[in-house]
């Protein structure tokens, strides 16, 4: 890197395109794709050849380095270093630098990341990208009807979309493709590959053997780049699986249990990494399933051993060259060294696991069905459910599909159907295709269901729900992945129960939460009681995959002459003008913005529903900001107090005013802020509305990353009960900014309103370079000050 500077401080007066092609081909090392060896592309949408002959010469350095057996993920990420000769590998303290072999992103997400790619200057991206139309559908009445209006109320995002890959070189996967994360996992993930994608459920390609995180956008546009992607070196935790999956237990069952002992952030900062004789009882789309879910343990990301159920999902999706090749490093590159070590172990014992349902409100409260309905009664949640959703990113295989219609097909034996409002959400053009060809979807309409877009839908909160009213308590289940306070409708009386698809299925036959399939009865049309038999279906469809209408556009060859077009009058779509620099001195007598009481997830910073619609729009999205938060002032949402006037207002209303006025603000956090969702809009939005610090008890770790991307100090109490002497009223001084150094204290002065000054200490993570991006007031902006 060093070298790489010296060519930047040579660059004089050339123009930033000219400097961005040298540094793209001087400066950084050549990509492991480029070096490989093998013929085999990475997918049938890609030139670039399978990385694993470079990646097993990077990890034969790593190993003799650190003269120790190697986890499936060190493995994994630590062939991916840049330098693998001289690059400090300590879990939890190092940053190492990597090079990811590609990068997808959603719509909602891909919007700020290609226009913070435009800003840079550079022509076209260096590694294998993607853009992938799943977040702004919304199920209204099903996916004939919804997705038509989509693509006419979304026309203008979509063009600019579609445009902006063609012109820098992205893949475009259309609206009514499928959920980028079953796309991902069809046509992309492989064995060993690393690869970052803005959406915090990136990690479901684990099931597939790969390393895939979650990231912001900012991160996404250094590796389109070519520019060394940091991450902190992970801890690894074990998590060995003995026994066999049976019976209605699932694999969702597995993760729901893993959130029950890990919790929302017992996975922070460390890769779960799956282990034992119990992944053989797993399928490819149920250990995807498992990774998937991974993001609300706040893992990095989760990842399982190459195995046979791998190679038969390869085979299925047309992918036996890949199998073939990843058959040859399997012991080498695929699978953890015998006697390697983790930091924390845990072991589920799969022939004793329960099936789980967990909520509401979070996704780690666990609740074995045994004893779902007594904790609902004893806890005054609503019994009575108001819908069943099946389906999403998390779990909408083939698989699980057939296991749901096995349950239907012999509830309508006895003329039963469901009680409840049923829809399902297909993943993937490809899952909807299959099962309307072998009959599925038709079963599950029979039943009463609702066939959705291929989209996220209800499971992001787009979902034009009108059975209640908002404010109004009532029960949801769902096989989704998240349950946080109105995540699915924006109703936060709405109390959302994550379970697997098999027992939402049930549970809707029911209609209530004291229903137990493995031991209750229910009664048949003709008043006769029966009991459900345990789900079953098929692995993989027995006349292959039916891959439905082409969704896919492969970018222009050379894009130079496309046109990128942004209406200046746009409500959806703005360029981003550059955030200001730091000046040099210490943030003095900063007001506190809001208080933040409990959980604050990136839902509740950037609220997403209706909102996504302003994804492209920084000025615009802004409105939503920390609407969704509790002032812990008052215990209310979307209400405090403007110290400059005395009066009340929203919190977007109250920063657009000290921002007008000059005046910095700070925001204070309790533990785990920013979990959730990867949107790096709860970063830009504060950014933007002239936040200049954060201060929490502790960070999720995408959050974090966003923030010191954008120029804002992501701050913790060096002693948590701190928080507690933080008042509205106060003012908020930073000092000693001049010397910020890595592992340096930050020194905090906290004025009171009587006059009195406490002093605190505060604790953060930027290494020198994230403090290069405070300096220059955002890492788009560093960037930029190289290239001149």
């Amino acid at each position: 890197m060093a070298h790489c500077m010296g060519v930047l401080h040579r660059q004089g007066s050339r123009q930033a395109v000219n400097f961005f092609n040298e540094v793209q081909v001087r400066c950084f090392h050549v990509s492991p794709l480029v070096s490989a060896a093998s013929k085999t592309a990475m997918s049938k949408f890609d030139k670039e050849p399978l990385p694993y002959e470079k990646l097993t010469k990077n990890l034969e350095v790593v190993k003799k380095r650190l003269n120790r057996p190697l986890t499936l993920s060190e493995k994994v990420l630590y062939s991916h270093i840049d330098d693998p000769k001289n690059q400090e590998i300590e879990r939890g303290t190092s940053y190492l630098r990597l090079r990811p072999d590609r990068v997808a992103m959603q719509d909602a997400t891909a919007q700020m990341a290609m226009l913070q790619f435009i800003s840079s200057g550079l022509p076209r991206v260096a590694v294998p990208s993607t853009i992938h139309c799943d977040h702004l559908i919304e199920a209204q009445t099903g996916g004939d009807k919804d997705l038509p209006r989509a693509k006419d109320i979304n026309k203008e995002v979509y063009n600019f979309l579609n445009s902006a890959g063609n012109k820098y070189g992205v893949g475009f996967w259309k609206p009514g493709s499928g959920i980028i994360h079953q796309i991902i996992l069809e046509n992309y993930a492989f064995p060993g590959l690393l690869m970052i994608g803005t959406d915090s459920h990136t990690p479901n390609g684990g099931g597939l053997g790969g390393l895939c995180i979650g990231v912001g956008g900012a991160d996404a546009v250094d590796v389109m780049a070519n520019i060394p992607w940091e991450l902190k070196c992970p801890k690894v935790i074990g998590v060995k699986l003995t026994g066999k999956l049976s019976g209605w237990t699932s694999p969702k069952d597995i993760i729901l249990k893993v959130a029950d002992i890990l919790t929302v952030k017992g996975g922070t900062g460390a890769i779960v990494e799956y282990t034992g004789p119990g992944c053989e009882s797993i399928s490819c789309t149920g250990m995807a399933t498992i990774c998937n879910m991974g993001a609300e343990i706040g893992a990095t990301t989760s990842v399982f051993p190459y195995n046979k159920r791998m190679r038969d999902y390869l085979k299925a999706t047309k992918r036996e060259g890949i199998a073939s090749e990843a058959d040859k490093f399997e012991k080498v590159l695929l699978n953890p060294d015998q006697g390697c070590n983790y930091d924390q172990v845990i072991e589920i014992h799969l022939d004793t696991l329960e099936p789980h349902v967990n909520g509401p409100f979070t996704p780690d409260l666990a609740n074995p069905i045994s004893k779902l309905g007594a904790n609902a009664k004893k806890n005054g949640w609503p019994v009575d459910i108001k819908n069943g959703l099946i389906g999403s990113c998390t779990n909408s295989s083939y698989e699980d599909m057939g296991r749901c219609a096995s349950i239907v097909k012999e509830a309508l034996k006895h003329g039963v159907k469901s009680k409840i409002p049923f829809y399902v959400t297909p993943g993937s053009e490809q899952i909807r295709a299959t099962i309307e060809r072998d009959g599925i979807a038709q079963t599950l309409r029979e039943f009463g269901g609702t066939v959705l877009a291929n989209a996220c839908g209800p499971c992001i909160g787009q979902w034009d729900r009108k059975d209640v009213k908002k404010g109004e308590k009532n029960t949801i289940v769902t096989s989704y992945n998240r349950n946080f306070t109105g995540r699915n409708d924006a109703n936060p009386a709405t109390h959302c129960f994550v379970t697997s698809p098999e027992l939402v299925t049930a549970l809707s036959i029911a209609g209530s939460l004291d229903f137990n399939p493995l031991t209750d009865e229910l009664k048949s049309k003709d008043g006769k009681s029966f009991k459900l038999s345990s789900p079953f279906g098929d692995e993989l469809p027995n006349k292959g995959f039916d891959p439905g209408q082409d969704t896919y556009e492969a970018p222009k060859p050379d894009g130079s002459s496309v046109k990128v077009d942004v209406d200046p009058k746009s409500q959806r779509l703005q360029l981003l003008d550059p955030f200001d620099k730091w000046d040099g001195k210490d943030l003095e007598d900063m007001a506190v913005l809001i208080k933040v009481k409990g959980k604050c997830t990136t839902d509740h910073i950037s609220a997403a529903g209706p909102w996504l619609k302003y994804r492209g729009h920084l000025d615009n999205i802004s409105n939503n900001m920390f609407i969704g938060a509790t002032n812990a002032e008052n215990g209310e949402m979307n209400k405090i107090k403007n110290q400059l006037t005395g009066e009340w207002g929203g919190v977007p209303d109250v920063a657009r005013h000290y921002k007008s006025k000059g005046v910095k603000w700070v925001a204070v956090g309790d533990e785990n802020y920013g979990e959730g969702s990867s949107r790096e809009h709860a970063a830009l939005e504060p950014r933007h509305l002239g936040g200049r610090a954060i201060i929490t008890k502790s960070f999720a770790r995408i959050h974090e990353t966003n923030l010191k991307k954008q120029g804002l100090l992501p701050l913790t109490f060096a002693n948590p009960s701190d928080y507690d002497k933080i008042q509205p009223t106060d003012k908020i001084s930073l000092k000693g900014l001049a010397n910020l150094s890595p592992g340096k204290q930050v020194d905090c002065e906290i004025k009171h309103k009587d006059g009195s000054v406490e002093k605190i200490k505060l604790n953060h993570s930027l290494n020198e370079l994230q403090i290069g991006w405070f300096k220059a007031g955002s890492a788009l902006n560093r960037m930029k000050e190289l290239a001149a």
